[in-house]
């Protein structure tokens, strides 16, 4: 069974995502694939590089799937989320969630967004035709001191590694 929440430099295949939360028991598939926009505060965006503490962030997910399937039982959730540069349109993220009725899907898949936001070390740079800055946090509430995200802040000891496909 292929892996329900991943990091990756390639492309984001929907289908891939939508088919590891499909099951007999789904009533309900809901998904949000969220995107790179164009304009941000009246600011053209170029585009957006991503740079995530890989396995940190995997494992974050695999929480935030644990925590879904206390709160709402019986729902199965995929999720991936790209890394490196990407352009205006590409999907940064795709979140999957199966369950027996839609409601369940839709408040699981919510939850799951803000969840990301809040805990997976996932940071953005933005590129703008006048210059680039790193974001902060996915809640854009700690800004960086040192204008670029570190991982010694996250964990001293361990190094970025290429462990994702």
């Amino acid at each position: 069974m292929p892996e329900r929440f991943s990091i990756t430099k390639k492309p984001i295949v929907i289908e891939d995502v939508v088919k590891k939360v499909e099951c007999r028991e789904a009533g309900a598939i809901t998904t949000f694939i969220g995107t790179v926009r164009e304009w941000t505060n009246n600011q053209k965006t170029l585009f957006l590089e991503y740079e995530a503490y890989v396995p940190m962030a995997v494992n974050m997910l695999k929480k935030i799937g644990d925590e879904i399937n206390t709160k709402w039982p019986g729902t199965k959730l995929a999720i991936t989320h790209r890394i490196g540069r990407l352009n205006i349109s590409e999907a940064a993220v795709v979140i999957a969630v199966s369950s027996p009725h839609r409601k369940a899907a839709y408040e699981a898949n919510e939850y799951a967004i803000e969840r990301i936001k809040q805990i997976v070390p996932i940071w953005k740079k933005e590129y703008w035709e006048d210059g680039e800055s790193w974001i902060g946090d996915q809640l854009q509430t700690t800004a960086y001191p040192e204008g670029k995200p570190s991982i010694k802040t996250i964990n001293p000891d361990r190094k970025r590694g290429d462990e994702f496909d």
